[in-house]
């Protein structure tokens, strides 16, 4: 899987195609990040990078809908994922009244039609929904309340996702009636399970990819000429404390 990772997104870069967006969409703690995270850990962040917008400001709500989101797409060659994406106006504006009903109506027949714009333009959409059970999001949620490193995921909002269950499940199945067409479907991954789901979104998204065999040409490094410079001594210069040393010493010491 390793292998396949490195080596069939550069080959995005390579043949220079029109650009690739990648949406990953779901209730919170469902695992979006640590997919995002793991599918861009070796990649190039100038080829392949991650955008995950804030709230619109005061100025961005007067715009077009889908303006803010235009102007992070990829030029050839490249691959944009979206942690969360313009989906927001379907799922938590539909549900917290962070939009209007007129607005929410427009947005379910604006977006087939956006995609199918993005589609016909050369770009490459692909849709992914994760899905986690009530009990599943319970037991993370407690994980992020009751670990410190972690405290910093749980916000607000969070409680609203879990008091308003139902209506999120009711904004998810009206979402996916309008927008999951044959033009561009969502590809939907069980993510109970972490592991399973970044293994097989990454398959998945993978297999999604026209893989040929990239050609590099031969490098050769050339030697260090350090004829004519004497660099200043070591003892010049300013080092970080190496805490290592007595880390070791301490547990060999136990």
């Amino acid at each position: 899987m390793q292998r396949r990772r490195v080596s069939r997104i550069p080959w995005v870069k390579q043949r220079g195609s029109k650009g690739w967006v990648v949406l990953f969409e779901g209730r919170d703690a469902a695992g979006k990040g640590g997919v995002i995270k793991a599918i861009t850990e070796p990649l190039n962040p100038r080829v392949c990078r991650v955008t995950a917008l804030p709230a619109p400001s005061d100025r961005e709500r007067t715009q077009w809908y889908f303006q803010r989101y235009v102007a992070h797409l990829p030029s050839a060659g490249e691959m944009v994922l979206f942690d969360r994406s313009w989906y927001n106006r379907a799922g938590v504006e539909r549900v917290m009244g962070f939009c209007s009903d007129d607005e929410y109506r427009e947005f379910l027949r604006a977006c087939p039609e956006f995609e199918r714009m993005l589609i016909r333009s050369g770009i490459t959409l692909i849709k992914y929904w994760f899905s986690v059970s009530d009990e599943e999001q319970e037991k993370r949620f407690k994980e992020r309340i009751n670990t410190p490193i972690k405290r910093w995921k749980f916000s607000p909002m969070d409680l609203q996702s879990r008091s308003r269950w139902v209506e999120y499940s009711r904004a998810k199945d009206d979402m996916f009636t309008y927008t999951d067409t044959e033009d561009c479907p969502w590809f939907v991954v069980d993510a109970d399970d972490k592991r399973r789901a970044r293994l097989n979104c990454i398959s998945h998204l993978l297999g999604k990819v026209p893989y040929e065999a990239i050609h590099y040409e031969p490098i050769t490094l050339p030697p260090i000429k350090t004829e004519g410079y004497e660099r200043p001594p070591l003892t010049s210069q300013h080092f970080v404390p190496d805490v290592t040393a007595a880390l070791e010493s301490d547990k060999h010491g136990q």
